[in-house]
């Protein structure tokens, strides 16, 4: 897939179908792999933190996750682009492995939730192979942990490996066993609790307007208030200072090019 630069990342552009043959190519031909979806928190991480911009530019696809990034995308590189949403792809990617006869894995978070969600997808896709779940501590993995993680993951041979770590951690995750582990890796986050039905998510129109944050943060004051402040805000100032650099650079253009010597002008109007 094409990837267009915002503010340093390389976002993969496309629609929303085609982001799902595109995560089913990797697949069909075994390429170790993961997938990133992109929100404004991780756009503005990958910003201030070169070596998790590394991670973000590393990945095979990294989706346009959050209303703000699309809009950004239009600005930047005038392109219409959809959002292209973790929470919406979970249960469409579920939904494909089962018809295409793929095994999934599903790694992070607790083990109450890892049931939940393994419950209602053998309800849902009768025909999905789950090749297993793992909810590791909430702790750095010793090397002899991590060795065993990627064994037992290995040894399941899913197809696709679901990630909820929060970002940057599971993105940082996934860009370490890409290799190792030779599965399809998703950075899916949040959405292991909204699939299992855990938590709720806004309407249509709600997220049309950029408003999912203000849900999450009603949700979690005490964990968010701060990203959301600082993330949002400068994501915020990134875009204005961008729109306005722009506008200048437009508004001077037909001076510049009436300063052009008489030769440079006609070569270019050629």
């Amino acid at each position: 897939m094409k990837k267009r630069t915002v503010f340093n990342s390389k976002i993969s552009t496309g629609t929303y179908r085609e982001f799902i043959q595109e995560i089913f190519q990797l697949v069909k031909f075994k390429v170790p792999s993961y997938v990133c979806f992109a929100n404004v928190h991780m756009v503005v991480e990958a910003q201030r933190d070169p070596s998790f911009q590394r991670v973000l530019n590393g990945a095979n696809v990294a989706a346009p996750d959050g209303k703000p990034v699309s809009i950004a995308m239009k600005l930047i590189n005038r392109q219409n682009q959809d959002r292209v949403c973790g929470m919406d792809m979970m249960p469409d990617l579920l939904r494909e492995a089962a018809l295409r006869g793929k095994s999934v894995f599903f790694y992070g978070d607790t083990e109450e939730m890892l049931d939940l969600i393994s419950t209602k997808a053998k309800r849902e896709f009768p025909n999905l192979k789950i090749s297993g779940y793992y909810s590791p501590p909430f702790r750095e993995l010793s090397d002899t942990e991590s060795e065993e993680m990627v064994s037992m993951i290995k040894n399941a041979a899913p197809d696709l490996v679901f990630v909820s770590l929060g970002c940057p951690k599971q993105e940082k995750w996934m860009a370490k066993y890409r290799d190792k582990l030779g599965s399809c890796l998703l950075g899916v986050g949040q959405a292991f609790r909204v699939y299992a039905g855990v938590e709720k998510r806004l309407p249509p129109w709600m997220r049309n307007l950029c408003l999912e944050w203000m849900f999450r943060l009603c949700l979690e004051p005490g964990r968010l208030w701060k990203r959301y402040l600082v993330t949002n805000t400068y994501f915020l100032l990134l875009t204005l200072n961008y729109v306005a650099s722009r506008g200048l650079q437009e508004f001077f253009a037909p001076f510049e090019k009436a300063k052009m010597p008489r030769r440079m002008l006609r070569n270019s109007d050629e």
